[in-house]
């Protein structure tokens, strides 16, 4: 038997706040190595963060990366663990989104992401460029300070695998896995055991089933140890990256992670026998046809051994039922985490929302319940994190922090209804029940007079004054009417955000959240607060 523990993670980056991620990073590998991993993979970017946009156009950007890299080679961080890290990389005039992997305080290489995600949410291309050069791999000089530092001149760059003294292991970063000829198929033949996924994938829903899919049909053909990385949480920008770390051998899940949750790092740990997947490989006879007239892939020899001996204190890791959400909760679960990540770090004191009753609104609130409900369980479960944030964004003090997510909502979340003579009873009463049930601190509030003042200025200026519809109004007329009131309740909930924490003796401003719906928004439709 060849053992091997591997440790794969999901981890909270932010884009360019390399102190936080780098105190993310180094706890993940202080755990991998508590855990006895000896493999450990981050997410795609994880040193500077996936969602740095234009930044990475930015030498500092590329600079501030090297840095971070110098410090966890010159620590002990790395010694006796293969890790990967990702950060972007200027290699001659280009950019290149890369996984630098490292052993015992040394680099062993640099492998670019060959084929680049540039559709949906991602824009790739705009910041870096895919590596083509597949048959070799070319010298690569390292920035002047790192090479002192270091004592490495120059390291491998490009694609290619790593092949240890008793087995061999290769990157495959995020969109590579799902193209149509994927790396992973001709490394295989090569004779790669362990592959890393280094990815930054955002949560959509029913997403999650596709891409572990996609990780069981890397291995179920051809065998192997497939180790899935991901962020999770909001970087800064409006999507949420859902984790679920995985290993997966041979087709079977092993060992994953959570898909929703608050906290900064979680590592998900394995125990492989490498063994297995060569008996795996050798009971497919295709898969022995195709590998004896391979095309040959490059690799780094490094003569270090990974495994361990068979023995009897440890344990493999056994096929698991692999966890999936129910739609409801992917809805509840990922906007709510987004939600706390980008109240946390926007400097707030909380959300408030204009609650209509209607469907929107409520489901936003609901939502902010769930996030509430997130944050107390996670304190529950002993997240000093989470804990530390919720005391701070909720000003508790002597010691107190939230036990009860009805009681934490009263603190951080305002909802108010602006009814009109329009409203109907139906919806305020709506309206107060969930507020109540959500326990946010509610205001009830008629922007009749208000209305009433436009009206009689606009009266004032043009001698005119518009009528509705029903009340024998054009379409032009009761289109502004109804613009009055949406602009009105805009500037009013900006104007509580602002002025109700003063109120109530409290520091700091509140969020605005809006309820139109993604199309609205999208088109330009979105006015923060639009209802009758």
């Amino acid at each position: 038997m060849r053992l091997l523990k591997v440790a794969t993670c999901n981890l909270n980056q932010w884009a360019m706040d390399f102190d936080c991620n780098m105190k993310n990073i180094k706890e993940s590998i202080a755990r991998a190595k508590e855990a006895g991993a000896v493999i450990r993979l981050g997410p795609e970017l994880e040193i500077t963060g996936y969602g740095c946009e234009d930044h990475f156009l930015e030498l500092d950007t590329i600079t501030h990366a090297w840095e971070c890299l110098k410090d966890l080679l010159l620590g002990d961080w790395t010694d006796g663990i293969l890790c990967s890290f990702g950060m972007p990389v200027i290699n001659g005039s280009e950019r290149y989104n890369c996984q630098v992997l490292c052993l015992n305080r040394k680099i062993i290489m640099i492998r670019p992401k060959l084929w680049l995600a540039n559709d949906g949410n991602y824009r790739e291309l705009r910041w870096f460029t895919a590596w083509k050069q597949k048959d070799q791999l070319e010298d690569f000089l390292l920035p002047h300070e790192i090479s002192e530092a270091l004592c490495q001149k120059s390291i491998p760059f490009g694609y290619g695998f790593i092949q240890f003294l008793d087995t061999a292991v290769a990157v495959e970063v995020c969109e590579e896995l799902f193209t149509p000829i994927p790396p992973h198929a001709d490394l295989a033949l090569n004779g790669v055991e362990v592959f890393m996924n280094a990815s930054g994938s955002h949560h959509q829903l029913r997403k999650l089933d596709y891409r572990i899919r996609a990780f069981i049909s890397a291995t179920h053909s051809r065998g192997g140890v497939y180790m899935y990385s991901n962020q999770q949480g909001c970087d800064g920008g409006r999507l949420y990256f859902d984790g679920c770390s995985c290993v997966v051998v041979n087709g079977d899940m092993i060992a994953q992670g959570s898909q929703f949750s608050l906290r900064d790092v979680e590592v998900v740990v394995a125990q492989v026998d490498l063994d297995a997947v060569a008996g795996f490989r050798g009971s497919i006879s295709s898969f022995q046809e195709q590998a004896s007239c391979k095309t040959k892939i490059s690799s780094v020899a490094v003569q270090y051994s990974l495994c361990q001996p068979f023995n009897l204190k440890m344990s493999l890791s056994g096929p698991l039922k692999i966890t999936y959400h129910s739609p409801e909760e992917e809805i509840a679960f990922g906007p709510g985490c987004w939600l706390w990540d980008y109240l946390r770090r926007s400097g707030a004191s909380g959300f408030l929302l204009p609650l209509s009753g209607g469907a929107d609104s409520s489901s936003v609130a609901a939502i902010v319940g769930c996030m509430c409900q997130l944050v107390v369980k996670e304190i529950a479960n002993g997240d000093e994190q989470v804990k530390a944030d919720a005391i701070r964004i909720g000003r508790y003090a002597n010691g107190e922090f939230p036990t009860e997510s009805r009681e934490f909502a009263k603190r951080i979340f305002y909802t108010v209804f602006m009814g009109s003579e329009n409203s109907s009873q139906e919806t305020r009463m709506r309206a107060k029940k969930l507020a109540d049930e959500i326990g946010s601190w509610h205001l009830d509030v008629s922007i009749d007079t208000v209305v009433s003042a436009f009206l009689s200025l606009f009266q004032t200026l043009t001698g005119k004054r518009p009528r509705y519809k029903v009340d024998g109004g054009s379409n032009v007329e009761n289109l502004g009417l109804q613009n009055i009131q949406a602009r009105i309740r805009m500037v009013l909930a900006f104007m509580l955000a602002s002025l109700l924490p003063w109120v109530h003796n409290k520091q700091g401003f509140y969020l605005v959240l809006g309820s139109s719906n993604v199309d609205e928004g999208l088109r330009g439709y979105l006015t923060k607060v639009y209802y009758l």
